[in-house]
């Protein structure tokens, strides 16, 4: 007998039920193989119900993995959760997120929320009538020592993120790439410094097929001056963030090797040894951060008005290229 789905909740209103919430997952590539199901497979705060895939064969392999139901429809799977991770393609992101929120579901979705602006607005609107959380998957917001530099950031002068490729250009283009690898360190360079940002000038460079090289933009974020620097074809697989402030001098390196220079001093303590990669990459800390927001009925902090703050700078990005 197949659980009945149960009534659609205010999300102003805390979840007073005992029972824990169901949790379904669409979408089965590497991202929700990697990232996702080996934490929401761990279930103590929910329940796993199930996954569903337009590649049914995965589904169910996957699924058998995971001792989980197989879902053979969206509707079918959404009947049966109180919310949805979406791990599907960017393309489908608009559909997919749009019938769950019509469903009655609350949403976590990967970034970037839709494929264009215009479509992103759309759910942001469409997940407040429906009174549903809506997150997006910014996970380095979560990081430890994101979080941590975070804190420790006292009037900070300068931050520059740099996030490099080995070798990762094409075969899309420079907009896919904006959206699907730069919008990670846009977002947490201008999260970390604090204040409302202006793009201050920048560069795109791309080669004959229009397939992203190199971006660098410079922003003014209070007393802050923010650099986002990406390479495509570095050769190194590398991110580090540093950041100049009262006080000290901070660098982070692969969001897991900190170092803090100050009163004349420098402080590199080891990475915790029970710290997961999964954790130190702020997966653990997204899941949780929106398995309290269902519960409490409360806004997540990368809810889908974050997100369109971060997706309208893109598009400015590419306005001044």
């Amino acid at each position: 007998m197949k659980p009945q789905l149960s009534s659609v909740e205010s999300i102003a209103e805390p979840i007073v039920s005992t029972r824990r919430p169901r949790i379904g997952v669409i979408g089965l590539g590497a991202i929700a193989q990697k990232a996702y199901l080996p934490i929401l497979s761990q279930a103590e705060r929910w329940e796993l119900v199930g996954a569903y895939s337009p590649d049914q064969q995965k589904t169910q392999r996957i699924c058998q993995h995971y001792r989980m139901a197989g879902f053979s429809a969206l509707d079918e799977l959404a009947a049966h959760c109180d919310a949805v991770f979406v791990h599907s393609s960017t393309a489908s992101h608009f559909s997919v997120v749009s019938q769950l929120l019509k469903a009655g579901v609350d949403v976590y979705v990967d970034k970037p929320l839709a494929e264009t602006l215009e479509q992103a607005e759309a759910l942001v609107e469409l997940a407040d009538q429906q009174q549903k959380i809506l997150m997006v998957g910014f996970n380095r917001r979560f990081a430890p020592c994101y979080q941590q530099l975070k804190q420790r950031l006292d009037q900070p002068a300068s931050l520059r993120m740099d996030k490099h490729r080995i070798d990762s250009v094409g075969p899309q283009d420079v907009r896919f790439t904006l959206l699907d690898d730069y919008l990670h360190v846009v977002d947490t360079a201008l999260w970390l410094a604090g204040s409302d940002a202006q793009l201050v000038d920048g560069v795109l460079h791309a080669n004959a097929d229009g397939q992203l090289l190199y971006a660098e933009h410079h922003f003014q974020s209070g007393n802050c001056q923010v650099t986002t620097s990406m390479h495509r074809q570095a050769g190194s697989q590398r991110e580090w963030v540093q950041a100049v402030a009262k006080g000290g001098l901070y660098q982070v390196d692969e969001m897991r090797a900190w170092r803090e220079d100050r009163e004349g001093m420098t402080f590199s303590p080891a990475v915790p040894s029970w710290q997961t990669t999964l954790e130190q990459r702020g997966f653990v800390g997204a899941v949780q951060h929106f398995m309290t927001a269902i519960e409490q009925r409360k806004p997540a902090e990368t809810s889908g008005n974050q997100a369109l703050l971060s997706q309208r700078m893109i598009e400015k990005l590419l306005g001044k290229s």
